[in-house]
C-alpha cells in the first residue's frame, strides 16, 4: 500500500469507526476504503450499553455482544485483510468469546483467511460477591491495552475485547507498533490522549461542536484518525474529501468530554491533561505534543449495573390558561386514585407554553409523572390506567402523549474498584493459546486532583455588554455515572484569563440554578484555555435510573452557553 503523502513519517495511522453502539453502520467500510490506515478501532460500549447487553444476556446466554459489528464485518472483513489493516474493537461487550466465534464462522463463509483474537477477563460478575462488589447483573473491570498488544504482536487481523477503557484500543495498537513496555509512561500517556480524542468518532471532527456554524456540515462527517509517533505525540486528522473539520477547537472539545481533574487515569498510565499542547499543523490536522504520564493506579475501575426495579411514566398535556392550577388538580386526583403508592413518585411540570400562542402546541405545557418500584405490579398498567380513568374527570383539555403501558425494568450504575492483581486479563490468540497479561508493575496509589480555588480578584476589563456566554465560550458536557462534567474553553488567551476570573463555582451555580445545592469541583487546564467543572449527583444514580430532562447531561454545556453575562466589549463577537 502506498504511504499517505500527508502522514507524519515514522507514525502509524489509527482510525476510529464507531463512537457508540448504534453509530453509522457504513463507517467501517468508509474508513477502510477512504485512505491509508494501519489500524482501525471502534468503541461500542458505554455504561448504559453494558446494562443493555446484560439484559440481552439474561434472555440468551449466547448474546451480550454488539451485533452491529458482525454486520459491518460482512462487507468489510475481506477489505481489511486485503489492505493489511488490523481491526481492534470492544464490541465483544459481555461476550467477546461469542463474538470471536461468530467472526470466525463469518470469515469461513466469506472465504477470508482472517486471524481472530479476543481479550477477556474483565467480567467479574461471577466473583462480584467475593470481591466485595455486591450482586450486580454486570460487573466489568476496565482493562488496559497490553492484551490487545499481545494479540496484534501474534498477527491477529481482528481483536475483539470486552470492557477495556475506550483509550486502550489506541494504546494497544500503538504499543504493538512501537514495542512499548509498561515503563514508557509518557508515550503511553500520549496514546491515551490520542485515543480519548478519537474514541467518540465524529465528536472530534465537528460533531456536537459549540461553534458548529464554522464546520462544513453539508455531508456526513468524516471519522477521526490519530497519527501516533513512537514518542506518543500525535496528529489528529481525517480522510480527505469527508465532511466536518479537525481544528484545535474540535480537539479541545473532545478532550474535555467526560473527564474530571487533570489526571486522566488509565490502567497502563495516568495521562496528565494539563501538560497537553495543541497546535494547528495544517488543514484538518492538529498536533498533540508534550503529554506527560504517571504510573497507573493500582486499582482498576469496575462498571457495576444492578437491576433496581420497574419504571413507568405518564405524560399529560396542559393547554392554555391556569397551567399551575390544572397541574395541581391532576396531581392531587391522580395520587388519591392510585391503587398502590409506588416507592418513588416524581412530578415535573415543563412550562413549554407561551401566552397568546399562535399554535396549540406553543400554548401547551407537559406534566410528567414518573414512578419507580421494585414490584412491577405497583407501577404496571394499573398505574398508567389510573391517569386514563381521570380523562373526563379532571382539568379542561385533558390529553396524554401515549396510551397506558406496563413500564420497563431499569438499572442503576455505580463504579467499583478492585486491585488489578485480582483480575485475570487474558488474550486468546488466533492459534487458541491463552496468555495471561500481568498488570503494570509500576501501578501505585494514584495522585489526587484537588478542586482549584477561584482565581481571586477580577481585573477591570473595561466596558461590557450583556450577551450569551456562548458568544465567546465553547462547552462540552457529558455523564460520569451519577455526576456530570462541563468543560468550557475559549479560542484566545485573553478570553480565557477573563473566563478564569469570572466563572467561579458560585457563579456557575447562579447561572445553572438546578445545580445550586450540589457539590461542584472546578479544575483548570490553562494550556488548553479551558476549565472543567464536575457536578456531583446531578444525574442521580446514572443514566438508566434518572428522570432528568437530559439524562446524560449532553446539553448541560449548551445551557450554560445560553446564559447571559457581562462580556467585555473588547471581545468582539
Amino acid at each position: 500500500m502506498a504511504p499517505d503523502p500527508t502522514s507524519t513519517p515514522g507514525s502509524v495511522r489509527i482510525g476510529n469507526a464507531s463512537g457508540f453502539y448504534g453509530d453509522r453502520l457504513t463507517a467501517v467500510h468508509e474508513m477502510l476504503d477512504g485512505g491509508q490506515l494501519d489500524y482501525l478501532t471502534g468503541d461500542y460500549l458505554a455504561e448504559l450499553t453494558m446494562l443493555i447487553l446484560g439484559k440481552d444476556r439474561m434472555k440468551d446466554p449466547s448474546r451480550g455482544y454488539a451485533k452491529t459489528f458482525l454486520r459491518q464485518m460482512e462487507t468489510s472483513l475481506g477489505l481489511a485483510v486485503e489492505k493489511g489493516v488490523q481491526v481492534v474493537v470492544n464490541a465483544g461487550g459481555l461476550n467477546p468469546h461469542g463474538l470471536a466465534v461468530a467472526l470466525r464462522e463469518l470469515a469461513q463463509q466469506l472465504g477470508v483467511d482472517a486471524h481472530i483474537a479476543f481479550v477477556n477477563g474483565d467480567d467479574l460478575a461471577p466473583r462480584a460477591a467475593e470481591l466485595g462488589l455486591g450482586t450486580p447483573i454486570t460487573a466489568n473491570a476496565y482493562l488496559g491495552g497490553f492484551g490487545i498488544k499481545a494479540a496484534l504482536d501474534r498477527g491477529a487481523d481482528v481483536v475483539v475485547t470486552g470492557r477495556v477503557t475506550d483509550a486502550s484500543l489506541t494504546v494497544g495498537a500503538a504499543a504493538a507498533a512501537f514495542g512499548w513496555g509498561y515503563d514508557d509512561l509518557d508515550a503511553i500517556a500520549g496514546a491515551v490522549v490520542a485515543g480519548h480524542v478519537i474514541e467518540c468518532g465524529t465528536q472530534a471532527t465537528g460533531g456536537n461542536y459549540s461553534f458548529f456554524s464554522e464546520i462544513p456540515m453539508d455531508r456526513p462527517l468524516g471519522f477521526p484518525i490519530a497519527e501516533v509517533a513512537s514518542d506518543g505525540s500525535s496528529i489528529i486528522t481525517k480522510h480527505d474529501d469527508t465532511g466536518g473539520a479537525v481544528s484545535v477547537g474540535t480537539v479541545t472539545a473532545q478532550l474535555l468530554y467526560e473527564v474530571q481533574g487533570p489526571r486522566y487515569y488509565n490502567p497502563d498510565a495516568t495521562a496528565l491533561l494539563d501538560t497537553i499542547a495543541l497546535a494547528q499543523a495544517g488543514p484538518d490536522r492538529v498536533a498533540i505534543t508534550g503529554v506527560r504520564g504517571e504510573a497507573p493506579p493500582k486499582d482498576l475501575k469496575v462498571s457495576l449495573n444492578h437491576l433496581a426495579g420497574v419504571r413507568n411514566e405518564v405524560d399529560v398535556v396542559i393547554t392554555g390558561l391556569d397551567v399551575e392550577a390544572k397541574a395541581a388538580l391532576f396531581q392531587n386526583q391522580f395520587e388519591a386514585a392510585l391503587p398502590s403508592r409506588p416507592a418513588e413518585l416524581t412530578w415535573e411540570l415543563s412550562r413549554l407554553d407561551r401566552a397568546d400562542a399562535d399554535t396549540q402546541e406553543q400554548a401547551s405545557a407537559v406534566l410528567r409523572c414518573v414512578a419507580r418500584d421494585p414490584d412491577p405490579k405497583v407501577v404496571g398498567r394499573p398505574f398508567s390506567a389510573t391517569a386514563v380513568e381521570l380523562a373526563l374527570a379532571s382539568f379542561p383539555g385533558f390529553t396524554m402523549t401515549s396510551p397506558p403501558g406496563n413500564g420497563a425494568p431499569y438499572g442503576v450504575f455505580e463504579p467499583g474498584y478492585v486491585d488489578a492483581g485480582l483480575v485475570e486479563h487474558r488474550v486468546n490468540q488466533p492459534d487458541g493459546v491463552s496468555v495471561l497479561i500481568e498488570p503494570s508493575p509500576l501501578r501505585t496509589e494514584p495522585g489526587r486532583d484537588h478542586s482549584v480555588p477561584d482565581s481571586g480578584p477580577v481585573d477591570d476589563w473595561g466596558p461590557t455588554r450583556r450577551a450569551p456566554l456562548g458568544e465567546i465560550v465553547g462547552a462540552r458536557s457529558g455523564d460520569k455515572g451519577g455526576s456530570a462534567n462541563i468543560g468550557v474553553w475559549t479560542k484566545g488567551r485573553a478570553e480565557f484569563t477573563w473566563l478564569d476570573q469570572i466563572l467561579t463555582v458560585d457563579n456557575l451555580k447562579e447561572l445553572l440554578p438546578e445545580v445550586a445545592d450540589l457539590t461542584v469541583h472546578r479544575y483548570r487546564l490553562p494550556q488548553m484555555n479551558a476549565l472543567n467543572f464536575v457536578i456531583e449527583g446531578v444525574l442521580g444514580r446514572g443514566v438508566a435510573e434518572n428522570v432528568r430532562f437530559d439524562p446524560q447531561a449532553k446539553g448541560l454545556g449548551e445551557w450554560l452557553r445560553s446564559r447571559v453575562v457581562d462580556i467585555p466589549e473588547q471581545f468582539a463577537r
